[in-house]
Formats: C-alpha cells, sequence, structure tokens
C-alpha cells in the first residue's frame, strides 16, 4: 500500500477549515436565539411570586387540615382529599379519561369512592354559580363540596324554606300529608 503525502498547503487548509467550523457550531448558538433577552433569567423569582406562593401553600394546607377535622374516615386523609378533589375537578371539565386515572389512584390509596360521587353530585347543583373563566370559583367550590357534599344551593334552600302562594284568593293550602303511617285496624272476628 501506498501512503499518500498531504502537501503542507493542504494541512493548514484542513486545520483552518476545522476551526472555522468550531466557530460556526459555537457562534451559531448565539445567532439562533432573539435579540431580546427574557426578562428575568437571574434565576430568582421577584418578591410578589414568593409571597404569592407562600400564600397559596398556606392556604392548601389549611384546606387539608379543615378537611381532615371535618371528614371523619379516610375521605379526611390529605392524599384522598388531594386526589379526590382532583378527581372531581377533572370530571367538571370533562376530562374523564385523567380522572379515572387519579380514580384509579385514589382508589389505591383505599380512600371510599362513595366520596368522589357524592362530592360531584354536589358540584352539579352548583353548576350555575361556577364561572368557567375563573378557575378560583371551581376549585373553591370542588373544595366546598368535598368537605360538606350534601350543600344545596342557596336559590334551592330559599326557595325551599319559603312557603307556596295561596291558588284562589283567601283559600288556604291543604294541609300536608302525614309522613307517618296509621297503624292498622286489627281484623275482625
Amino acid at each position: 500500500m501506498r501512503r499518500r503525502v498531504l502537501d503542507p498547503k493542504c494541512a493548514v487548509l484542513r486545520h483552518l477549515a476545522v476551526a472555522g467550523l468550531a466557530f460556526l457550531l459555537g457562534s451559531g448558538r448565539d445567532f439562533a436565539q432573539s435579540g431580546t433577552p427574557a426578562p428575568d433569567q437571574s434565576g430568582k423569582p421577584p418578591a410578589a411570586n414568593v409571597a404569592d406562593a407562600t400564600k397559596d401553600n398556606q392556604r392548601k394546607t389549611d384546606e387539608f387540615v379543615e378537611a381532615a377535622q371535618v371528614i371523619n374516615g379516610p375521605a379526611g386523609n390529605p392524599e384522598c382529599v388531594w386526589l379526590g378533589r382532583r378527581v372531581v375537578s377533572l370530571m367538571w371539565r370533562d376530562d374523564l379519561d385523567t380522572a379515572f386515572r387519579h380514580l384509579d389512584l385514589y382508589d389505591r390509596f383505599g380512600c371510599p369512592g362513595g366520596h368522589v360521587q357524592a362530592a360531584f353530585r354536589c358540584l352539579t347543583r352548583f353548576g350555575g354559580q361556577i364561572d368557567p373563566k375563573v378557575a378560583e370559583t371551581l376549585s373553591s367550590r370542588v373544595h366546598a363540596c368535598w368537605i360538606n357534599p350534601g350543600a344545596q344551593p342557596q336559590a334551592a334552600t330559599a326557595a325551599a324554606s319559603a312557603p307556596s302562594p295561596a291558588t284562589a284568593g283567601n283559600a288556604t293550602p291543604a294541609p300536608a300529608a302525614s309522613p307517618t303511617p296509621s297503624p292498622s285496624p286489627t281484623p275482625a272476628k
């Protein structure tokens, strides 16, 4: 085999080509980035964001403590509260695939499935009061229904407690039927 002997000029050109390629690759990142830097790349969030995050974390902690105090049993455990409220919220937003995956986790933690059902039923009663554009109304309503699944909307409770209007002039409404059954007569012999 014969070895090729390189011309010294080719060797110099080859070294320059490699150096030029390295320069282009290294500077390509700089050219690809936009000319305006991001507002804050220091990695430290502004003081307002830190205060908001601290406030939000405290609110979440308070909600878990409230749930543990109000709800007896596993539905008041923090993991059940977190997963259960998440399942109810996802079901409300029609993200059923994700809700079912979370429900599997909820079941694995030994959390009661009936509480999710009752909380979602409660949430459907308050459907007209939830603003889809404000996420906080949904999360606060889900939490309220998780704490008290038997809650009723104010309009429904006010309508139920209001007396029914008279049907004609001075006519009095018929008395309500007695909820207790009357004893059955003894058969004659």
